[in-house]
């Protein structure tokens, strides 16, 4: 076999080619007293010279440091590391029909073993066929509209999936799921939420924060759940459904325009901000139980409102101490129409930044505030410097979340640039981004 050594250099590559050993080689490797066996994976290519990496059974990789007494010995020799998606699951009779959209992330991501990083690579078709457990649930149809970790999608990439989206609604279908990854879902959530109103079926958004080849990965819990949600919830809303604990046995259902990432890493990152979950999904009986009857009910019959447009003159700015007012000039030099200020506590930032709001202000630039804090409120009437925003036209948003405000207003402007309409929309609870019961 003649697998190249990828990402190995140096003292690694020179112990590699003296046990003749090559990548997908199970190996033994004997360093310190200590025994280790394992697949040789690839190195990234930005890494050191030092260190071999090996796939451990378990499915966890371990690093291992050269050294004068390291021993390797290949135990057999295998293939180069590959994925072949299982065949799909046929079709059954009698189970409701949902589709599954990939638009990639880390739910449709494995090892790039170019980089040893995670990439996505994964299709709808592959999920379904590495989760047999859907079949059971629903009949899915499968398409892949992008392959994109979510920090590279922007509003063109919310349009596009809007309009497919808004296409599959004159399917017959329970419902719709989206693979997606988990860094921006929110802010995708919160562009269907408004770009598709009153959905006569759930829209469910899902990501996972572990790739679907780790043995911790939550992916395949997600999707059962999405697909459980899709196909018998009650609501027919824009939602993310993902953990709500540590173990795989609950997935909270969040409203889109309500929902944030709050952790990097963890299963459970993301929660329901002053509000609390739709529902839960217990998967274990495979149950959706509500939390909340305050929802817009799921009705085959139902026209929704389709305005897939967003305009991306828009910013949302994060007020810190000594931030330079020229940040707000230079916004409005280049056109924007839309300032979203994350501001402290209830709603403030910086005197010395007033002459500069007022000027975008004057010159027709909505500006919305909201706050830095997660939970609770704006309330601009409690302090001098809240009054004094609002006396120059600063528009308070009440608990609506910083990331759903930046996108509600760039939908918002590509509807009108009327400044008075664009105050009414900004203030009129279209999708649930403000709470039922204020803060």
């Amino acid at each position: 076999m003649a697998f190249e050594l990828t990402g190995y250099r140096g003292d690694a590559l020179k112990v590699l080619k003296e046990a003749h050993a090559t990548i997908g080689d199970y190996i033994r490797v004997i360093v310190n007293g200590n025994i280790y066996e394992g697949i040789l994976i690839p190195r990234t290519e930005y890494a050191d010279d030092k260190h071999i990496l090996i796939k451990l059974k378990s499915g966890y990789n371990i690093g291992l440091r050269v050294s004068s007494g390291i021993r390797i010995e290949v135990i057999r020799h295998e293939s180069k590391p590959t994925f072949t998606p299982p065949k799909l699951p046929e079709e059954k009779e009698g189970l409701p029909k949902i589709a599954l959209i990939s638009t990639g992330g880390t739910i449709a991501s494995k090892v790039d073993y170019r980089t040893g990083a995670v990439e996505p690579a994964l299709t709808a078709s592959d999920l379904y066929g590495i989760i047999p457990e859907l079949s059971e649930i629903a009949n899915i149809k499968t398409e892949i509209l992008f392959s994109e970790f979510s920090e590279n999608l922007t509003p063109q990439h919310w349009k596009k999936l809007a309009i497919t989206i808004a296409n599959m609604l004159n399917e017959d279908l329970a419902g719709i799921v989206i693979a997606h990854g988990t860094d921006t879902m929110g802010y995708t959530a919160a562009a269907l939420s408004f770009a598709i109103q009153d959905p006569p079926i759930p829209i469910v958004l899902v990501g996972s924060q572990r790739s679907s080849d780790r043995p911790s990965s939550d992916a395949a819990s997600n999707l059962i759940g999405a697909a459980l949600v899709a196909s018998k919830a009650p609501f027919a809303e824009v939602v993310v459904v993902m953990h709500d604990g540590l173990s795989d046995e609950i997935l909270a259902v969040h409203r889109g325009t309500k929902v944030r990432k709050c952790h990097t890493s963890r299963r459970d990152a993301f929660k329901s901000i002053n509000i609390n979950p739709l529902a839960y999904v217990v998967l274990n009986e495979g149950k959706i139980e509500l939390w909340s009857q305050e929802f817009k009910p799921r009705n085959s019959s139902k026209k929704p409102i389709i305005k897939p447009d967003f305009y991306e003159k828009v910013t949302l700015l994060k007020f810190y101490p000594g931030m330079d007012s020229k940040i707000i000039d230079w916004f409005v030099e280049q056109g924007y129409k839309g300032i979203i200020l994350e501001g402290t506590g209830l709603g403030h930032v910086g005197k010395y930044l007033l002459n500069s709001l007022k000027k975008a202000i004057d010159s027709g630039v909505f500006v919305g505030m909201t706050s830095q804090c997660i939970w609770g409120s704006v309330n601009m009437n409690v302090y001098n410097t809240g009054r004094d925003l609002q006396a120059i036209g600063v528009i308070p948003l009440s608990d609506m979340l910083p990331e759903t405000a930046l996108v509600k207003l760039m939908w918002v402007l590509a509807q009108s640039k009327d400044l008075d309409k664009v105050k009414q929309a900004m203030l009129s609870n279209i999708a649930g981004e403000f709470s039922l019961k204020r803060f």
